[in-house]
């Protein structure tokens, strides 16, 4: 284990879980939990900041479709 690993693991996983309820609250039932995870994990490994933008526009074309 590395110094601040950890914290880092806490980190993403809190902006992971607040994007889900994000997107959560944003579609109500059209909410798809596949969907969501496909969209989050394709994008691959990218900064925090990227990975909000992705979520973003799941949502606003989960909204559109």
């Amino acid at each position: 284990m590395t110094p601040g690993q950890a914290c880092s693991y806490k980190i993403g996983h809190t902006v992971w879980t607040k994007a889900r309820e994000r997107a959560k609250a944003a579609l109500g039932a059209r909410f798809d939990i596949k969907d969501f995870h496909s969209a989050g994990l394709d994008c691959g490994r990218v900064p925090l900041e990227v990975l909000d933008g992705v979520i973003d526009r799941y949502i606003a074309q989960s909204k559109a479709s």
